[in-house]
């Protein structure tokens, strides 16, 4: 049975990754009035990627500070839409999988993101984070489109 006070959908406890504070607040802007409309309580992650015994790319400490940026633009966004969101870093070898297991712990209703408009290169880069995430993922991925009408992100070419 499930309490009526509970949002119904897919956008109800939604999961939405953040990669870094310019991620998070254009993921925000994105994500959260469609959120905010369908009655929804975000769960906010960012993922510290471990290097698996290699040393890694920066310092716990550096990459916490950065998570915690990216979670101050998180909350300033939150505001703005009168949501109430939680957050969490994760820390992992794999992001997908961090990412998947952060939906699962959280009941996500869904996994929610909106890709980053950069070029081809970098596409082929982190395309296959995304294309994994849509695979493996054992709930709803729904991917977000820009903002914009015409598709072009004017804010991705700066």
């Amino acid at each position: 049975m499930t309490d009526s006070t509970d949002p119904p959908g897919i956008l109800s406890r939604p999961l939405v990754p953040v990669a870094s504070e310019d991620d998070a607040v254009e993921t925000c802007r994105t994500a959260f009035p469609r959120i905010a409309a369908a009655g929804g309580r975000p769960v906010v992650v960012h993922v510290i990627e471990k290097a698996g015994g290699a040393p890694d790319k920066a310092s716990v400490e550096q990459r916490k500070a950065a998570a915690e940026e990216a979670f101050a633009a998180v909350r300033d966004c939150a505001a703005d839409y009168g949501l109430d969101v939680e957050t969490e870093v994760r820390y992992g070898t794999d992001v997908v999988d961090a990412i998947v297991a952060a939906a699962a712990d959280a009941d996500a209703s869904a996994i929610v993101f909106h890709p980053r408009g950069v070029s081809w290169l970098l596409d082929l880069l982190t395309g296959d984070v995304r294309d994994r995430l849509i695979a493996e993922s054992d709930r709803p991925v729904v991917v977000l489109p820009d903002e914009t009408d015409d598709g072009a992100g004017a804010e991705d070419d700066q």
